[in-house]
């Protein structure tokens, strides 16, 4: 069992974290926060599409309310 946990450990040192690795080591600031800003992108584009979504939804609502007498 120890062997498959350094197996982990060995992937994510070694292979998944060169990349981060080498955008450490840079000068440039936008360069090495890329990945901040891609994430920031996708939760921006999340949220308006929610709201897109809420927005429709209670579009539906508003046409379908009956109230009832």
């Amino acid at each position: 069992m120890r062997d498959f946990f350094y197996g982990i450990q060995d992937l994510f040192e070694n292979v998944l974290f060169v990349p981060l690795e080498a955008l450490r080591f840079t000068n440039s600031w936008w360069l090495s926060n890329i990945i901040n800003v891609v994430f920031i992108a996708i939760g921006f584009a999340a949220f308006f599409y929610w709201m897109k979504q809420m927005k429709k939804f209670d579009q539906e609502e508003k046409d379908d309310y009956q109230p009832i007498i």
